[in-house]
């Protein structure tokens, strides 16, 4: 039996202008977990896309040998008949659909013209249970948590007669517990021999589970590490080229008076009867990083989103007030003319449009400022966008490029840029660098750092505890659509954040 299950020689792929693989190689041995590893834009997605077929033989250079032979695949369905299945980072499921139609979407049970309910959805079951999920396969996909979807995907996979799973940011939208969920679940896989390729920015977790880790830079190999030889800061040292010993930036905090105070904030789920958010008070001032912790589901995003022009949620009440005095932000172009802005945490679905270029997307959120009597002036919005993009490091051709052909880290510089051409005093960040690489990170991290300085206020909401910890003032801790606590910097670890967490869901559940 060959030592390897799959290995990839030599791979070049060109688009129009650029190189992103250049002469890549890639072994992966057979049983194993082996990480993919590298700075947004370095080539892992792009080479997970050729050895799927969804960029097709033909449309590349080199070979992918799978058990010893050499492979030529037309497409994805060529692929998943040799048991290669990928899981993107953006979920694949119908939400109006349920657990069992999703699981076997386009591989269905029974005959051609008729479908075997019982079967699909008893072997749905099954499959659920192999994951670890006690849910029945009939009930809807949107019924259950993002966590629990991404589960899915993996029965999904695991119903295709899966032998190599690739997972590209598996648990980018995820919190720790879920993640650790999933964790575990590939540690069993691997146990029963199934063999795993996981693309992910969160080195703490390929620390943990991967035999072997390959380094992307700029889309060539750097080097193959094995377990004895992963850890953090040889990791980051081969992506990025340089030692980058403290994560998060240094920052001498200069504090001013509150710009922000939010009193008694309640809202209410748009559909249905449910409190999102019950009762929050919070403030921020000039000159501060505020965070919000919690778990997936604490109503984090619902109270950022009600605030910013009630952009989320019905029967909203309670009081907003800016620089002291009260005011009422009825939909979203009173909040950006008050000089707030929101980052939302969904770049590519609500933050960016990915078909237009750099320019467009910048200057979409106050097209006043590139108009004249109703017409929007071109060389102004071109002048201003390459003066954005210049500001946040985008790194692209030029203002011109598409933004669905940039990284995800050079997306979140624009989502980023689009909020600060409308020269907003309070920005809420929401998941600011979910999905991207460490150099990427550090470089909104000194962002922030610099528009702190000049007096602005941030609020950041992220799922990271480090992050939180590493970058803020003060953080605030969210539970079941409450604010159940508030840290000073100096107070603040990973520890008192979840005792607070853990300790009102306690107090929820014997009342």
């Amino acid at each position: 039996m060959e030592k390897y299950l799959l290995e990839m020689r030599s791979i070049t792929k060109r688009f129009p202008g650029v190189k992103a693989l250049d002469n890549v190689n890639l072994q992966v041995e057979r049983g194993e977990i082996h990480a993919l590893v590298g700075e947004n834009g370095a080539g892992k997605s792009t080479l997970m896309n050729v050895l799927s077929g969804i960029y097709p033989y033909g449309t590349y250079e080199g070979d992918i040998i799978l058990e010893g032979e050499v492979v030529q695949f037309g497409g994805i369905k060529e692929s998943e008949k040799r048991g290669i299945v990928i899981i993107h980072q953006e979920l694949a499921l119908i939400p109006q659909l349920t657990i069992g139609e999703n699981i076997f979407l386009g591989n269905e049970r029974g005959k051609a013209a008729a479908i075997d309910w019982d079967e699909t959805y008893a072997r749905a079951d099954e499959l659920l249970a192999t994951v670890g999920l006690s849910e029945s396969s009939r009930i809807n996909i949107n019924d259950i948590s993002v966590g629990k979807q991404q589960l899915v995907e993996i029965a999904k996979a695991l119903s295709k007669n899966v032998s190599l799973l690739i997972l590209d940011e598996p648990t980018a939208s995820l919190n720790d517990d879920d993640s650790n969920k999933l964790l575990n679940l590939l540690l069993q896989l691997k146990e029963g021999g199934l063999t795993s390729i996981l693309i992910s920015h969160k080195l703490s977790e390929v620390e943990r589970v991967a035999d072997h880790l390959t380094v992307l830079r700029d889309g060539s190999t750097i080097e193959t590490l094995n377990r004895e030889e992963i850890n953090e800061q040889r990791i980051i040292r081969s992506m990025v080229g340089r030692e980058l010993t403290d994560r998060f930036p240094a920052r001498v905090p200069h504090i001013g008076d509150v710009t922000l105070e939010v009193k008694d904030w309640t809202s209410y789920h748009p559909k249905f009867d449910r409190k999102l958010v019950d009762g929050a008070s919070f403030n921020v001032r000039k000159g501060e990083v505020v965070g919000i912790s919690g778990l997936m589901g604490a109503g984090r995003s619902e109270l950022a989103m009600s605030i910013f022009g009630r952009l989320y949620g019905r029967n909203i009440s309670g009081s907003l007030l800016l620089n002291g005095e009260e005011v009422t932000l009825k939909n979203v172009p009173a909040a950006i003319k008050s000089k707030l802005a929101y980052v939302t945490e969904d770049r590519k679905t609500s933050g960016l449009v990915l078909s237009n270029p750099i320019r467009v997307n910048i200057t979409l959120a106050d097209l006043a400022r590139v108009s004249k009597r109703g017409f929007i002036d071109a060389e102004e919005e071109l002048t201003l966008s390459e003066e954005y993009s210049a500001m946040l490091n985008v790194k692209a051709s030029d203002v011109e490029q598409k933004v669905e052909n940039l990284s995800g880290g050079n997306q979140q510089k624009v989502l980023l840029a689009k909020w600060l051409f409308t020269e907003p005093e309070i920005l809420i960040l929401d998941e600011p660098t979910r999905g991207i690489d460490v150099g990427a990170k550090y470089e909104i991290y000194l962002f922030i750092n610099e528009l702190v300085a000049q007096g602005k206020s941030v609020i950041m909401i992220s799922s990271e505890m480090p992050e939180l910890l590493g970058m803020c003032d003060r953080i605030y801790v969210m539970n079941e659509g409450r604010i159940v606590a508030e840290f000073m910097k100096g107070e603040a670890t990973q520890e008192r954040i979840m005792e607070s967490i853990l300790r009102t869901k306690r107090e929820v559940a014997d009342a």
